[in-house]
């Protein structure tokens, strides 16, 4: 079978999910590395590995969702470690975030249905305004589809909104793992509980004109054949988006499960380690032939495992993200500089290049101009 997949990946054919199966469960990792750096090299064929300069904001984390992965959220806005900011607060962290060189700002939430649609349209508006430099890198499908709700709207209605206020792109949180049967047990209650939901916001998003990337998060109940389901319903929505429609994912990023101050961590004996993560990101590329861009993290998986990843099919290290709590709060902590995200990208043999939201190389826009 290798000889068959290799031939089909020498010539730019789609593997099949049998094929795919094989890679991930069977095929030696450096072997597997080696066929997803050709790829690679196909899809991406310099050197450079692009970064962005940009931070995690949170605006609230209350939330009624109550996935079971998460540590972050709090249901009781009497709870002394419950916040939801306001506008004027959030672009003054944002302000910040510019003084520090942040291109993008990566903003996201907890499912709140006390805040009403105005404060999206605002904090977006706002941002595009007063911060013409950054791109409003906002929101998930679980909080699009919130907005929905407390605004009457549907998905493509406040996606146009979202639009006119200034927004062209969007990440792919809320996803976890696209399988019915794990959502039923890691996230059971609307609107984290169906492949559907998820699916449908990107659709829109695309249909609108508004990239957005796509996000897998493992090791917790999944098997092998829910990983290659997930990366199947992503590859049919962008076959669909490229067909037909003016935006798409710009990137796969796959990161996994931190256990810590988790009710499903109770359940899991012991986290994913890098074996698993390089075969992920060497699979996402040889699976996902129409998505140019996928994402190591040396964020969620460490630096080194990070660097490695950029020898099995990925293209881009992610962003500095000087700000982050989601993960912290279930006990991760890792940071990093401009200067020591190049440093960590040079180091593992490829050229540091420095990107926007929606994957420009900025050395090459400048040579341009």
């Amino acid at each position: 079978m290798l000889e068959k997949i290799t031939t089909k990946v020498l010539n730019d054919k789609r593997i099949n999910e049998e094929e795919a199966i094989f890679l991930y469960r069977d095929l030696d990792l450096l072997t597997l590395g080696q066929l997803a750096q050709q790829r690679r090299h196909r899809l991406v064929p310099n050197k450079s590995v692009s970064f962005v300069i940009d931070t995690n904001l949170n605006y609230t984390n209350i939330c009624d969702a109550y996935c079971s992965f998460c540590a972050f959220y709090r249901t009781d806005p009497d709870d002394p470690s419950s916040y939801t900011y306001s506008v004027d607060e959030m672009i003054k962290k944002i302000r910040k975030a510019r003084n520090k060189g942040c291109t993008t700002i990566l903003m996201q939430g907890g499912l709140n249905r006390e805040i009403p649609f105005n404060f999206y349209t605002e904090i977006v508006s706002r941002t595009v305004k007063e911060f013409p430099d950054i791109t409003p890198h906002f929101f998930s499908a679980p909080e699009i589809i919130k907005m929905t709700e407390v605004s009457g709207l549907t998905i493509k209605e406040v996606f146009q909104e979202l639009k006119k206020a200034g927004q062209r792109t969007m990440p792919g949180g809320g996803s976890e793992i696209l399988s019915n049967e794990i959502k039923s047990k890691i996230s059971k209650f609307k609107p984290k509980n169906s492949v559907d939901q998820w699916t449908d916001v990107h659709r829109n998003a695309h249909e609108t004109g508004i990239y957005t990337t796509a996000t897998m998060m493992y090791g917790h109940l999944e098997n092998d054949q829910d990983i290659i389901e997930t990366l199947s319903h992503i590859r049919t929505v962008q076959d669909e988006a490229i067909n037909s429609k003016p935006a798409r994912f710009t990137a796969f990023i796959p990161w996994s499960f931190k256990k810590d101050n988790t009710a499903l961590g109770k359940k899991i004996d012991k986290e994913a380690g890098p074996n698993q993560y390089l075969r992920i990101i060497a699979l996402s590329r040889l699976y996902l032939d129409n998505i140019n861009h996928i994402q190591a993290s040396w964020f969620s998986e460490g630096y080194k495992t990070g660097q490695i990843a950029l020898s099995f099919g990925a293209d881009d290290f992610g962003g500095t993200l000087f700000d982050e709590n989601v993960m912290l709060s279930a006990g991760f902590y890792n940071r990093t500089s401009v200067e020591g995200i190049k440093k960590l990208i040079n180091d593992a043999g490829f050229e540091a290049t420095q990107r926007t939201t929606e994957y420009d190389l900025i050395e090459e826009m400048s040579k341009a101009t």
